[in-house]
């Protein structure tokens, strides 16, 4: 069954289900996860530690090996199967499938695999893994989870933070969760319990954000001009090429054009929506920019896009960062 992954410490505290599946392509959740998981086995007496790697050329009959053979120095093992390609082919499918419908007593199995496509957890082995124990996936968390995925992380070491202590530390970590940890473990290294402010803050924590182009409509779509800002600057910093940057804009507002054009023809948002792969958290973004920009405006900053490409390739004037920030805050501002 799917769960949430921070609901694992809940579940494991009620003790241990047979088979524990952690997917994903957030490291830091998925290596928390697994260490928990390992910890209460360990505790309830799951001595013995098995690991089975699949890559190229595995036997999968070492699967059906495992699960059956008994242990001459523990009564009870912790068996873990890692993917790394997320993809165990049909024979392993099959395998990975008949062993979920038969799980080994006295096992409690961990399948570790990365980010998984639509396609994949459709499978039938992935449906019997979801059928016969809980699924964990380690998802990024997003800017908006992210002061409250502080605030419980600082919470078990006693510690809390003012809010905009809590804010400003939000934008020093976003998008890298490793050196979230790393910062939230400095400050029970360098203040006792209790609540820290924003001046202390500012002396303990470093500037360990990182930014994903993808991710920077994300930032326009939701009208935030001071995340716009610091995303530019971080891309920049970092060396990520303009053109990149430049073509998920591009492409964001010509879904925003697709969108006004349907409304304006009478069809349905949620209708809209659907037919152009608009799902889940975009939904909440797209939405208030709709509201913001009119097609005439979305028509406007694509034939700045152009301008923009233009200064990239060396036949325009001007910086193209400096014209993209110029750009992206005009379109998060609302008229």
């Amino acid at each position: 069954m799917q769960k949430r992954i921070d609901e694992l410490d809940r579940l494991l505290a009620g003790g241990l289900a047979p088979l524990y599946v952690v997917h994903g392509d957030e490291t830091l959740l998925a290596l928390e996860a697994a260490d928990a998981i390992r910890a209460r086995a360990r505790q309830d007496g799951y001595q013995e530690r098995e690991v089975l790697t699949v890559e190229s050329g595995f036997d999968w009959s070492s699967l059906t090996a495992a699960a059956s053979s008994v242990s001459l120095f523990a009564d009870r093992k912790l068996l873990e199967i890692r993917i790394p390609s997320g993809k165990p082919g049909t024979e392993g499918g099959a395998v990975l499938a008949a062993f979920a419908a038969r799980l080994p007593e006295d096992t409690v199995t961990l399948v570790q695999l990365p980010k998984l496509e639509r396609a994949q957890m459709s499978g039938k082995w992935f449906s019997a893994l979801d059928a016969a124990g809980i699924v964990l996936a380690a998802q990024p968390v997003e800017r908006r989870e992210l002061p409250a995925w502080i605030a419980r992380r600082l919470e078990r070491q006693q510690q809390r933070l003012t809010p905009d202590a809590l804010a400003f530390m939000a934008d020093r970590v976003e998008g890298n969760l490793l050196a979230a940890r790393q910062e939230i473990d400095k400050l029970a290294l360098l203040h006792p319990p209790g609540e820290l402010d924003l001046d202390a803050l500012r002396a303990a924590v470093a500037n360990v954000a990182r930014f994903d182009v993808f991710k920077l409509s994300e930032s326009w779509l939701a009208g935030d001009v001071a995340r716009v800002t610091r995303m530019l600057a971080g891309l920049k910093a970092e060396g990520e090429a303009p053109v990149l940057a430049l073509w998920s804009v591009a492409e964001e507002l010509r879904g925003l054009i697709r969108l006004r054009v349907g409304l304006k023809d009478g069809k349905p948002l949620a209708a809209l929506m659907k037919e152009n792969r608009i799902w889940g958290e975009r939904q909440r973004l797209v939405e208030p920019a709709l509201r913001r920009l009119s097609q005439a405006r979305l028509q406007t900053a694509l034939g700045q896009c152009a301008d923009i490409d233009r200064a990239i390739k060396g036949a325009g004037d001007g910086d193209p960062w400096d014209k993209l920030e110029h750009l992206l805050l005009a379109l998060s501002r609302t008229p």
